[in-house]
């Protein structure tokens, strides 16, 4: 794991619904650190928000949080990794909305986002 890198849980009503799941992991990146191969395209799903999907299968590949330079990042879902144990969630979000039965994790806890959206 590279220390540049934020994992996180994240239970907004928009990501579940996106991944019809009660919620999301994935990876944080900058845009330095990864490289798109491929046709992708994108629908935003909330100001400044957009999600890349497969135009062939459909498959959502990767999200972009799209603000700044400085600030703008690509969040990658845990399932698009091939090895398991590798990232290791560093903070959870919008747990306003986490299920009543889902526990909350050990990690810095926000009821929005990290930036307090």
């Amino acid at each position: 794991m590279n220390e540049d890198e934020l994992e996180s849980l994240a239970a907004r009503l928009t990501c579940r619904k996106a991944h019809a799941s009660a919620f999301n992991l994935f990876v944080v990146f900058a845009p330095s650190q990864v490289t798109i191969e491929g046709d992708v395209v994108g629908w935003s799903s909330s100001p400044g928000y957009v999600r890349y999907f497969c135009p062939r299968c459909g498959s959502r590949v990767f999200a972009e949080n799209a603000g700044a330079d400085e600030t703008r990042e690509y969040e990658v879902s845990l399932g698009r990794f091939d090895e398991a144990g590798v990232f290791v969630p560093q903070y959870e979000s919008w747990t306003r909305h986490r299920e009543p039965w889902l526990e909350p994790l050990w990690v810095p806890q926000s009821e929005a986002s990290r930036q307090g959206d």
